[in-house]
């Protein structure tokens, strides 16, 4: 994960504010995640609208346009539930950059998940981010790309916690790190059992276990 800021192409500046309330209907939104909605979030903008008619990239199925959307906290963060609710409304992958605090103590955050859009709901990998960095952080040029799907790789890849493999795509990368997260979980579980297990022979069934799922985590990383 590299903390950084993308400038984004004065081209694509969209700059429309979207209501809360757009995202209750279109995103079938539950009570509790309008709850959040309402506690979390000041404003959202549709921020930059990356797209063939704005800066000249050719889109695909897979990625016909990238969003940027900004979110303005109420308090100091904005939960995934409601990223995965306007993410989940809007038909294109998004990038989000959520920011809070007030005067010189205003931070942002780049965060997003890799979306694969098809048949039905769009499926979301879990959410990656970068870390808080001040407002007035040195923004870096949006990667140079061919297409726009070559963009929205280039886009995540400083975000995503693993290198990406030669020739790897992103949802063959999202697939790998739902494995490497699942055996993470596993190991921090086998360890506690190593911890308290007073059983010598369960003991040496569990040390093994263990170093099974630790070979796995490292072929996965």
């Amino acid at each position: 994960m590299v903390d950084l800021l993308y400038r984004w192409p004065v081209a694509a500046k969209f700059g429309s504010r979207v209501p809360k309330e757009k995202f209750y209907v279109n995103g079938h939104v539950t009570d509790p995640i309008r709850e959040k909605f309402v506690t979390e979030v000041q404003r959202i903008t549709w921020a930059y609208k990356l797209a063939e008619v704005t800066i000249n990239l050719p889109g695909s199925p897979a990625v016909p346009e990238v969003q940027v959307f900004q979110i303005d906290a109420k308090m100091d963060d904005v939960s995934e539930p409601v990223l995965t609710a306007i993410d989940k409304a809007i038909p294109f992958p998004v990038v989000f950059e959520i920011t809070r605090g007030d005067g010189a103590h205003r931070s942002v955050r780049m965060v997003a998940a890799h979306k694969q859009l098809g048949v039905g709901a769009p499926q979301l990998s879990a959410y990656y981010s970068t870390g808080w960095q001040p407002v007035d952080t040195e923004r870096k040029p949006v990667p140079t790309a061919i297409t726009l799907s070559s963009l929205y790789t280039a886009l995540l890849g400083p975000l995503i916690p693993a290198p990406v493999r030669p020739g790897e795509e992103l949802p063959a990368l999202a697939a790998r790190l739902q494995t490497v997260r699942k055996l993470e979980r596993e190991i921090t579980a086998l360890e506690r059992k190593l911890r308290t297990e007073p059983q010598i022979n369960r003991k040496v069934e569990l040390r093994r276990t263990l170093r099974t799922k630790q070979s796995e985590l490292e072929q996965q990383r």
